[in-house]
């Protein structure tokens, strides 16, 4: 396989660990992005955005604690996009990136869709 693969990943989710071990079960080898501990930089988000094509009301976790805190509820995309980069566990995740096209995963479906495994 020839094509960049790419994970978002937090060690800490079991979605983002089941979407890892997806990889390493089919030898797929894949730069893992820590974007919790990594720095993201505005372009890089609204890259991810159109490599997924969401909005970035599409791509913020609603349930996290943060979320409510900030008041993001009516919040701009440009509010969002930069409550995200300052507060990074407000992204969906996991996220993989085949080439241009990236996929949550949630459910792994996706992830298998994207890679071709199933």
């Amino acid at each position: 396989m020839n094509e960049k693969i790419t994970i978002w990943h937090n060690p800490r989710c079991s979605k983002s660990r089941a979407a890892f071990n997806l990889l390493e079960e089919n030898n797929i080898e894949a730069e893992v992005f820590y974007y919790l501990k990594e720095a993201i930089s505005e372009k890089e988000l609204k890259n991810l955005l159109k490599m997924l094509d969401m909005k970035a009301s599409d791509l913020v976790r609603k349930t996290e604690k943060i979320y409510k805190e900030l008041k993001l509820k009516d919040a701009t995309e440009s509010k969002l996009i930069k409550a995200m980069l300052a507060n990074p566990r407000l992204i969906e995740r996991p996220i993989v990136i085949k080439n241009n096209k990236a996929v949550i995963g949630r459910p792994i479906e996706n992830v298998i869709e994207l890679l071709e495994l199933g």
